[in-house]
């Protein structure tokens, strides 16, 4: 394939894929999401791929256009995971040796499960531009070939396919939510819509923390953004790829960035509605609904790509808390009570005259200032919603304790 990437090399492509080794994923409307969004939500589950995302579909194309020795030589990639799994995994299938550059942030079952499924795997730096510029020194030191993650043209085809299925499964959609992080899966869904022959929005998102391709938009060329941690990894990127900007530039019908709240909540949201455990990246789409950043799709059908599933297990936990706290329904605050007996027990019967459960109490002493008389309490009860921590607010308040919320904004603020 030439460094071109046409709607052609996009079909191509999923005539190739159509051979075996995918799965072609679902792609089932949801009753609790569409209650939730205000529109008719669709869930592409490309979770449900064997390594967990979409990722595949780009690697399995590259790894069929090569030539013969580049097969047996083998082939090398920088990766924060999901690129990695899918070319470890069909690396393995066709018989191509895979080395993956991960940055030592890369999730621990990503790491693990690269290893099993037999690639040779690299820890190296701090961020993923590091990793790939490491990546490219062993590409000629070992005669390997190089496939980017999300600027090569074999994988834009590639994810490209990923268009064409959701097409096939809602032939009337009237919008595509894509996460975007280096541009390869969001250029390919823009020349995948091609295929409708009327149009199709197809909407980018990324984190705030790393806006790569706003600042890309924004400057009309792929600029540096800094490299900032982000619940949706995969989408931690500090520059789009050249190539995936000039296809999606112009087709692109517009791209919003979302909270970390809001990543952590869609998360929740999902695991709680749909029972399906999507990573932060993979959620990003109903973050953007979550903020109402998307009012004109009300009512319409609407397409969310739920792009990937691996969240490491020891995180896990951390994003719930934090979808938790985001949704009015986990808080924390500080309260002056006296150290006379009976004064804890009063101040947990007015918790439980307000319905809130406690989760845990914290019996503070040692740092509660000069008067001796009183002590500090720190109070994390489980709530409602928003509502309810401002009726606990306002019962606290009203029984004359001193209280500070330990909050973070996204709390105070409504949330759906």
């Amino acid at each position: 394939m030439n460094d071109t990437v046409t709607f052609a090399d996009v079909r191509q492509a999923r005539d190739r894929l159509r051979a075996g080794g995918l799965v072609e994923t679902p792609c089932p409307d949801s009753i609790p999401i569409s209650e939730l969004c205000g529109c008719q939500i669709f869930c592409k589950l490309d979770y449900l791929q064997r390594t967990g995302s979409f990722k595949e579909r780009g690697a399995r194309n590259a790894l069929l256009l090569l030539p013969t020795d580049q097969r047996a030589q083998g082939v090398i990639a920088a990766s924060a995971g999901n690129h990695a799994l899918g070319l470890a995994y069909h690396g393995q299938l066709l018989g191509v040796p895979v080395t993956v550059v991960m940055p030592r942030f890369a999730p621990l079952i990503k790491v693990a499960t690269c290893r099993r499924l037999g690639a040779t795997v690299v820890l190296h730096g701090e961020t993923l531009a590091a990793a790939k510029a490491h990546a490219e020194e062993l590409t000629v030191a070992q005669g390997l070939t190089y496939i980017h993650g999300y600027d090569d043209p074999a994988i834009i085809a590639g994810q490209g396919t990923l268009a064409l299925e959701v097409l096939e499964q809602v032939p009337d959609a009237a919008a595509i939510i894509v996460p975007a992080g280096g541009g390869g899966l969001l250029a390919g869904v823009t020349l995948g819509v091609t295929a409708a022959k009327r149009p199709v929005q197809v909407i980018g998102v990324e984190p705030a923390t790393m806006p790569s391709l706003t600042a890309a938009l924004a400057a009309g060329q792929p600029v540096d953004v800094p490299a900032t941690s982000t619940l949706a990894d995969g989408l931690a990127v500090s520059r789009v790829g050249a190539r995936s900007f000039g296809v999606l530039r112009d087709r692109v019908t517009r791209v919003v960035t979302v909270s970390e709240h809001s990543i952590a909540l869609a998360v929740l949201r999902l695991l709680e509605l749909e029972k399906s455990v999507v990573e932060g990246a993979g959620a990003a789409g109903l973050a953007a609904f979550l903020e109402g950043q998307l009012p004109e799709l009300a009512g319409k059908k609407v397409v969310l790509l739920l792009t990937g599933g691996n969240i490491d297990p020891t995180i896990l936990p951390r994003i719930i808390e934090n979808g938790l706290v985001a949704d009015g329904r986990l808080c924390r605050f500080a309260a002056k009570i006296s150290d006379r007996p009976g004064s804890l027990a009063r101040l947990t019967q007015l918790l439980a005259t307000t319905g809130v459960s406690v989760r845990d109490i914290e019996h503070d002493r040692m740092f509660s200032g000069p008067d001796v008389t009183a002590v500090r309490v720190i109070c994390t009860v489980e709530t409602n919603d928003h509502a309810h921590v401002q009726r606990l607010r306002a019962a606290l308040q009203e029984a004359g304790i001193a209280v500070t919320f330990a909050t973070p904004d996204a709390q105070s603020s409504a949330a759906k």
